[in-house]
């Protein structure tokens, strides 16, 4: 085991009734971004307010006062936390380029509190290949099977190398478009739409979408068996050195499991940059969506990138 694979717990379900929101992902894309032939190498909770079991105040004597009569007692409401006003606040530090954009989504894992800053679909580049994966893994346990050794070895190229080769076999395997599509409404994802034909790294999709599919890798309620995610979450702890960047800069130390996505789009020359993940940090543990496009530079596009996982992290550790 590399030594940055992140510890796999599993998502506790709250004793609370979480809401499920939807998060819209990134801010208003100013230049085109038309298509170019090129193979590229979850929902959130809402915050509800917290309402504590019914119980006597301080001072307030729990004995009638007089027989017969029951005692007074008043819930207690615990005060609400913007999380989406916390990282709106954070996501000020974020320096953007002209006409470049950026969205993010952050689930709290042990809380069940989300948040979310942006809107807009955004090209997947290589963050697909999470969403290619997951869905063989799918149609592999619909049809009561075992990946075959040839897809093993893709997967772990396509995942821990972002290998493109790999990513086009398994692509071609599940159906392109149609499989993918199909695979995600069982997964959630309501905002995600398959690039056309060989063009798998041109998928759109929000980072809402993007923490609905790592809560299908990541948690227990999940379309996915535990074998499927565990192999998943495994392989995305063994990224190659020259890819450890992304939503793992949010982390503490080698406490993450990621897949990063570049792509320098053929009409313009600017860049899309995503990192989708699950990061550790003061002992929580976060899922993590941030998606960029419109960067001049690969590195400025990591850049943006790195400081809003850092930015969605902040809104919790603020309060």
């Amino acid at each position: 085991m590399a030594p940055h694979r992140a510890r796999r717990r599993r998502i506790r379900r709250s004793g609370r009734r979480t809401l499920v929101y939807t998060v819209v992902a990134s801010a208003v894309l100013v230049g085109g971004t038309a298509a170019g032939a090129v193979y590229v190498k979850a929902q959130a909770h809402d915050r509800g307010s917290l309402v504590s079991s019914p119980s006597a105040s301080p001072g307030t004597s729990s004995s009638a006062s007089s027989p017969g009569q029951e005692a007074s007692v008043e819930p207690v409401t615990e005060p609400t936390v913007d999380r989406d006003a916390l990282l709106a606040k954070a996501m000020k530090a974020v320096a953007l380029e002209n006409g470049a954009a950026v969205s993010v989504a952050v689930f709290d894992i042990d809380s069940g509190e989300g948040a979310a800053y942006g809107e807009g679909a955004f090209d997947t580049a290589s963050i697909v290949k999470v969403d290619i994966l997951a869905t063989l893994l799918l149609q592999a346990q619909d049809a009561d099977r075992h990946l075959t050794a040839a897809e093993k070895t893709y997967a772990t190229a396509m995942i821990t190398n972002s290998d493109n080769a790999s990513a086009s076999a398994l692509w071609d395997i599940i159906g392109q478009a149609d499989g993918l599509d199909a695979a995600n409404k069982r997964f959630g994802l309501t905002g995600t739409s398959g690039g056309d034909g060989a063009l798998w790294g041109l998928t759109q999709t929000t980072a809402a979408d993007q923490l609905t599919l790592l809560q299908q890798v990541f948690g227990d309620d999940s379309a996915l068996g535990e074998a499927s995610r565990t192999y998943l979450q495994g392989l995305m702890g063994e990224i190659a050195a020259d890819q450890h960047w992304g939503v793992s800069a949010a982390a503490d130390g080698t406490q993450w499991a990621l897949k990063n996505g570049w792509l320098a789009r053929s009409s313009t020359g600017l860049w899309d940059i995503n990192s989708i993940g699950r990061v550790t940090v003061d002992g929580d543990e976060y899922l993590v969506a941030t998606l960029s496009n419109g960067n001049t530079t690969k590195a400025k596009g990591i850049s943006v990138v790195e400081a809003a996982a850092k930015a969605a992290v902040a809104a919790f550790g603020s309060a």
